[in-house]
This record gives structure tokens, C-alpha cells and sequence, in this order.
């Protein structure tokens, strides 16, 4: 199954990874962005995503088909959290299958990178010195600066088969 969502609540990402799985695939690899506690000195409270939800949903979705195209995979998913997301919350998580691990290794982080790059969604940064909007600058929201990010990512590869070595 190859699913793009956007939602208001938490993000299932064990079924995420469960729904991209294949007999195909040697590797399935899930990879959950975290709203981070501390950035070098910066202090957050939460994150407060928005998005221009019909761009987006279709941004997202070109980019899983790109990426389905681009690395061989079996299976591709992406969801993005919006709203408020406290920190040690899941904020996005992408799951890919593919035959070997070093396709789903590159899909997974080529998808993150474009995602962030591509598709219209901003971050708002709450913490005890107020809100402000962060990373990326380039996404197009009057005011935006970078100098901290609020997400920490973690990695779990499942199912990775001997012959990857």
C-alpha cells in the first residue's frame, strides 16, 4: 500500500510501516521525525505545523511516486502531522520497502530532504521565549528563519535480509 496522509492526531507508525510491507522486499524501513525537547540553546514547548493541505497532499504524493520510480520500491508511505505536536511527539514519518537495504536507506532519506525542500509545510516554534516561525527559509512564509530546528529524527530498519550486507 502507497499512503500519503496529512493528520490532526498522532501518526500510527507501526501501520505505516506494516502497510508498505511486500513478500518483495528484503528491507522495510521506517524513519519518524521527532519534535525535539532542546536545539543547541533553544528551548521548545511544541511544534505548530500548517500547511496548504491541497498542495501539499499533492506534493507528497508526487514525491512517493517519484521515489517509488526512482529507487525500485515495493512500497512507499508518508504522513505529516499537523497542528500543535509537543515535544518527543512524531511529526512525520516516512516508511519504504524495497529488495535491499540501500535503496530504502536512499529513498527514505531523499524523500525527507525533498519534503522539506518541496511541499508547503511550515513550522511555528513555541517555547519560553514566545512562538516563532523556523526552518525552512526557503518555504515561502513572510518572517521565516532558520536558526533552529525542532525535529529530531530516529531510524528503525526492519527486515533487512542477509544478502544486504
Amino acid at each position: 500500500m502507497n499512503v500519503v496522509d496529512l493528520v490532526h492526531r498522532p501518526i500510527d507508525a507501526a501501520a505505516l510501516l506494516a502497510g508498505v510491507g511486500s513478500p518483495d522486499a528484503g528491507a522495510n524501513l521506517l524513519f519518524t521525525g521527532t519534535t525535539r525537547r532542546t536545539t543547541g540553546e533553544v528551548t521548545t514547548d511544541w511544534l505548530d505545523y500548517e500547511a496548504y493541505e491541497p498542495l501539499a497532499r499533492s506534493e507528497l504524493e508526487r514525491l512517493r511516486d517519484q521515489a517509488i520510480v526512482r529507487f525500485g520500491l515495493c512500497g512507499c508511505g508518508i504522513v505529516h502531522r499537523l497542528g500543535r505536536v509537543a515535544a518527543g511527539e512524531t511529526s512525520v514519518a516516512v516508511a519504504v520497502s524495497a529488495g535491499h537495504r540501500r535503496e530504502a536507506l536512499a529513498a527514505a532519506d531523499w524523500l525527507l530532504n525533498e519534503l522539506k525542500r518541496q511541499v508547503p509545510i511550515w513550522k511555528r516554534e513555541a517555547g519560553p521565549g514566545g512562538m516563532a516561525w523556523v526552518h525552512p527559509e526557503s518555504a515561502g512564509k513572510p518572517g521565516t528563519e532558520a536558526p533552529a530546528q525542532g525535529s529530531r529524527g530516529t531510524t528503525q530498519a526492519i527486515g533487512a535480509s542477509a544478502d544486504d550486507g
